[in-house]
């Protein structure tokens, strides 16, 4: 048999085609989940278990399932927590109405939520002044938006699904801009806004872009690897948006086949029949140390060639929340910082 010199860098006539991964990076923790993370963990350190966190930390089941074991107690709301005891509120950030109950019930409170999230509520506030409709492109019922909507609720609608666009009212055409939560698909996002300019054509946009950094990197990683990939692998938890986005992303930019799993066990072994090419990656809110283990498990299968496609490096950080940071200044001996 004879074969070109391309079909020679991947056949060995023995062995058939090359196995290989393709590894994404960017992937994992972004700077936002790193510090919320670290956040809990250093409060752990310098109060002391229990410490109580408005609902997940961050969307990844095995980060809350370990900081649960060392003593970190996961609410769905405020009322949950003892007068006077300590809530962290999570990297997707909170409403005024939930900082006012906290207040009310004389909780000590540690602001975790992503400066970039932070970014977006002040846009609310400043087009709320200006007095314009606001409305917000986003997932009904993701904490993030529950969060930014609620900085004003009278002016921002929310924009989730096609037929959202159609309900939209807004008082004067001239005064309305788009904002988003900052998990979504760019390209999501960005069709949302096309079919809202059909309707606004003076629909103005935000300052800068509010898709955060580390989603738009993770999903351009993607989008790089995916037409060679017979299956895209995102470790990822199914409440976790950009995780699940970037399935999507990798379905659209050519892979044949894609799937989302919190852990090495989930990969089914039907997936890899007939595949010569996996795609890793993974989702912002997720610990590397789950895509090593998905790693091992394909090497186990004879995946063994790992090929790291890098699109970025990313240099980003964020200081510890000012309330954590002002107890660690006063307790020199405890450790601290973002890793």
């Amino acid at each position: 048999m004879t074969t070109s010199p391309e079909a020679t860098d991947l056949v060995d006539q023995d062995a058939g085609p090359t196995k290989r991964v393709l590894l994404a990076k960017p992937r994992g923790y972004c700077a936002g989940v790193d510090r919320a993370v670290v956040t809990v963990e250093k409060a752990l350190e310098t109060y002391g278990a229990p410490i109580y966190v408005r609902k997940e930390i961050v969307h990844n089941r095995h980060v809350v399932d370990t900081l649960s074991e060392r003593g970190v107690i996961f609410v769905d709301e405020t009322d949950e927590v003892p007068e006077g005891a300590l809530v962290v509120f999570s990297a997707h950030g909170v409403s005024p109405a939930v900082h006012e109950e906290a207040a009310k019930r004389n909780l000590r409170t540690i602001d975790a939520t992503c400066p970039l999230v932070t970014k977006v509520h002040k846009e609310v506030h400043r087009f709320a002044r200006e007095d314009y409709d606001i409305l917000l492109i986003g997932h009904e019922g993701h904490e993030e938006v529950e969060g930014t909507a609620g900085e004003d609720p009278d002016r921002v609608q929310l924009v989730d699904k096609p037929e959202d666009v159609d309900k939209v009212e807004v008082r004067d055409p001239n005064k309305v801009v788009w904002l988003s939560q900052t998990t979504l698909s760019v390209d999501e996002t960005m069709e949302r806004v096309d079919q809202l300019k059909e309707r606004f054509p003076d629909l103005q946009a935000p300052p800068s872009d509010d898709i955060c950094y580390a989603t738009s990197n993770r999903q351009h990683a993607v989008k790089a690897m995916a037409p060679e990939c017979d299956l895209v692998i995102v470790v990822g938890s199914q409440n976790s948006s950009n995780s699940k986005r970037l399935v999507e992303v990798a379905l659209q930019a050519g892979a044949s086949d894609s799937h989302l799993v919190d852990f090495a066990s989930q990969i089914d072994e039907a997936w890899l029949e007939g595949v010569t090419t996996v795609g890793v990656t993974s989702g912002a809110s997720v610990p590397d140390v789950l895509v090593m283990q998905v790693l091992d498990h394909l090497a186990e299968r004879g995946w063994n060639q790992v090929d790291e496609v890098t699109t970025a490096n990313e240099k980003v950080t964020f200081a510890l929340p000012r309330e954590l940071r002002k107890d660690l200044d006063s307790n020199p001996d405890k450790p601290r910082g973002v890793r």
